[in-house]
């Protein structure tokens, strides 16, 4: 099985062909990262799913469960995502003045 990828700025969604984990707690909202600049949002604005969060570790997951979603963000252009789980990942980058690892802001 091939593993599919979708990038919109700094947000990362990777498939995940496994079960969702048992720890988990269903989101209110279908907002994957909020802009800390911006205050623009990555949200689906179209199509069924569900977002959870990992109760260990806070890592997110969509559940898409409609043919596709769409992510929006004021600044990029809208992506389709397929029916399917998938992991959420926010990029960072190394700041070696701070020596530590930053989130990337939208």
């Amino acid at each position: 099985m091939q593993l599919l990828n979708f990038r919109q700025g700094d947000v990362l969604l990777q498939s995940c062909p496994e079960m969702l984990p048992p720890e988990k707690t269903k989101l209110p909202h279908l907002v994957l990262a909020e802009g800390e600049v911006t205050g623009h949002k990555h949200q689906i604005t179209d199509g069924q799913a569900e977002l959870y969060r990992f109760d260990q570790d806070g890592t997110l997951f969509l559940q898409v469960q409609s043919e596709t979603a769409t992510l929006t963000h004021d600044e990029h252009k809208p992506i389709q995502i397929p029916q399917g789980t998938w992991m959420i990942r926010i990029q960072r980058e190394y700041e070696p003045e701070r020596e530590g690892w930053r989130h990337v802001t939208d």
